[in-house]
């Protein structure tokens, strides 16, 4: 029980981007959100607009029609005839506001949803843009939390809010005007009200924007830690952790439920309030009101159209201030949004970015020095020249610099000084794309994407026909288990490929690369987890696959790269020593021992 409690205190998760925001209201920032509906602005928001306008004017007359001409005029003179005009015009007024209504409801309706794709594509397309230190420095559920929950948070800004407030601005005017021309004292005594209101409202606005920023956060945590223990299941099995598991979800489920409950009692103090406001209001009425009608100065139909208005007034206050609690949300959700547009790619692309069309494949690391942060270099000064068609393998322990050499060719991150060329031609000068569509990466952690065997196999070049589909998994002796399933090459896989083996999936991961056709080819571990006789396999195959090609080979089974062009030992971000396996073992070097005590623990195996 111990542990579980001490689960729940123990953070498992850093947000360094994930801290309440404390700063005034920013009406820049929801300017720059109400962008997003500037290409609907000649057609849907109009509309919108017109039918808003045609029912707030319905709702301004209305209550002059009820009261002041029903009552003063038609009542009052007996008049039988105007009362039944009347009692037509004004049913017709309702069915034409009715109308009007469902128009700008169905209108506005179109455009927030519009508005709420338009931003999640635009988010989506951005965040594919940015560079790997980005993704190094956030969890993938606080991401999806800027995408789904984050932009979600907006739909109602968009669908109702924004038409909201122009109608309630009007109606709110339109009142005050008929009312000061009909009675300005009572106008007056009823508004005593307004300023003590807005004093009070004020001071809730801050708390209330920060209650939702707290919201944004804890939903972040939780889809953290329910993305890292859905994609860790296994581990947490393994280790029977379930019950530390659940215990660390049941305060962090906790913390969003708090979260959510401060949020909505605080946004629920508003309308209690408003309808205080109305009461008070209704009070004074009634009281001036009777004064005013018994010293002659007020007329009964008046009085009447003054409790309609009466009624209109506070409602589109209350909705105001409800609009404005959607701006708040719309603003702590578009504070979030933002910061990840406004993110830059570290590895920036220049506007005449030289484009590869072929390449030879002939790499050098000029003077490289590389960190991913500023405590530790993972490169230090590497000078190393790779010719085009040569095999070059790296060989070294853990956090050597492996890895980060195979990041800089394909770069995924810029050194932090010196060059990386292809060809003589610095990266940094380099069209990504062209780049990327010549280097092909095959990881040990693979990943297969939710579809079939051959969409996956697809991935690296779409336009591959079956055959050249079926002949890459030939290469790489996957073809043979890829027939063997259920329906072969059409087979249905779940993400990550669950239903296939370790080495199934590896394979599979070979294949794709091979197809993609790459003038050099990066093996991070590709063969770790792979049998012995399916390396066997590859190893043949490879032989005739590199021909012609650069490669790069990562690997910690130093038998897989005994017939590479040239052995690089790295050591703490180093180049220790380097030539072929036979230079490499006659001089009894690091490559040597590394060699020697993994035969001798196979042997003890």
């Amino acid at each position: 029980m111990q542990k579980g409690l001490q689960a729940k205190k123990t953070p498992r998760f850093k947000y360094s981007s994930e801290q309440v925001i404390d700063k005034p209201f920013n009406w820049g920032q929801i300017i720059r959100l109400f962008q997003y509906m500037k290409p609907y602005s000649k057609n849907l928001l109009p509309k919108a607009i017109i039918a808003m306008m045609v029912s707030t004017a319905v709702r301004l007359v209305v209550p002059i029609f009820i009261g002041v001409l029903t009552f003063d005029h038609a009542i009052k003179n007996k008049d039988t005839n105007l009362l039944v005009t009347l009692i037509f015009a004004i049913v017709g007024l309702y069915l034409l506001s009715w109308g009007a209504n469902t128009l700008r409801i169905k209108w506005m309706n179109y455009l927030g949803q519009y508005v709420i794709y338009d931003i999640r594509q635009h988010l989506f397309k951005h965040i594919q843009r940015l560079s790997h230190r980005f993704f190094d420095q956030r969890s993938a559920g606080s991401i999806l939390v800027r995408i789904i929950n984050d932009v979600n948070s907006l739909q109602d800004l968009f669908t109702n809010g924004v038409i909201n407030v122009l109608m309630d601005i009007i109606l709110l005017f339109g009142i005050i005007v008929i009312m000061f021309i009909y009675s300005p004292e009572l106008t007056l005594a009823i508004m005593v009200i307004l300023p003590l209101m807005f004093f009070i409202s004020t001071s809730l606005r801050k708390k209330i924007r920060r209650s939702w920023q707290v919201v944004r956060i804890k939903q972040a945590k939780l889809n953290s830690h329910l993305n890292e223990s859905i994609q860790g299941i296994r581990v947490t099995k393994s280790y029977t952790q379930e019950k530390e598991n659940m215990d660390f979800f049941n305060g962090v489920n906790n913390e969003t439920y708090d979260s959510w409950k401060t949020a909505t009692q605080q946004n629920a103090l508003f309308r209690p309030f408003v309808e205080m406001s109305n009461a008070i209001g209704t009070v004074i009425l009634l009281w001036f009101g009777s004064y005013l009608i018994q010293g002659e100065a007020l007329d009964i139909g008046v009085f009447v159209t003054f409790a309609f208005y009466l009624g209109m007034f506070w409602e589109p206050i209350s909705r105001l201030g409800q609009v404005y609690n959607q701006l708040l949300v719309g603003m702590a959700s578009s504070e979030r949004i933002f910061e990840f547009l406004d993110e830059k790619p570290n590895v920036h692309e220049k506007e005449n970015a030289y484009s590869f069309s072929t390449i030879k494949g002939e790499i050098e690391f000029k003077n490289v020095e590389f960190s991913y942060n500023a405590d530790r270099k993972a490169l230090k000064g590497i000078d190393l020249t790779i010719q085009g068609g040569q095999t070059v393998a790296l060989v070294g322990h853990t956090g050597s610099g492996k890895t980060t050499i195979a990041n800089l060719v394909s770069r995924f991150y810029d050194p932090t000084s010196g060059a990386v060329e292809i060809d003589g031609k610095d990266l940094k000068d380099v069209n990504l794309a062209s780049l990327r569509e010549k280097v092909s990466v095959v990881l040990q952690d693979t990943f297969i994407f939710s579809g079939t065997i051959i969409e996956n196999l697809r991935f690296g070049r779409p336009g591959a026909s079956d055959e050249e589909v079926k002949d890459a998994a030939k290469a790489v002796g996957a073809h043979a288990f890829i027939e063997r399933l259920s329906n072969g090459y059409e087979t249905e896989v779940e993400e990550r490929g669950n239903v296939l083996s370790v080495g199934e999936r590896q394979l599979l991961s070979f294949a794709r690369a091979l197809l993609a056709d790459p003038d050099i080819l990066i093996l991070d571990e590709a063969t770790a987890s792979i049998d012995t006789e399916s390396e066997q396999k590859i190893q043949q195959a490879l032989k005739t696959l590199l021909n012609g090609r650069t490669a790069i080979i990562i690997a910690h089974r130093l038998s897989t790269i005994r017939e590479a062009d040239n052995i690089v030992v790295l050591d703490h971000g180093e180049i220790m020593e380097q030539g072929s396996h036979a230079e490499l073992m006659e001089t009894e070097g690091i490559y040597y021992h590394l060699v020697v005590s993994q035969f001798k623990m196979l042997d003890a195996i």
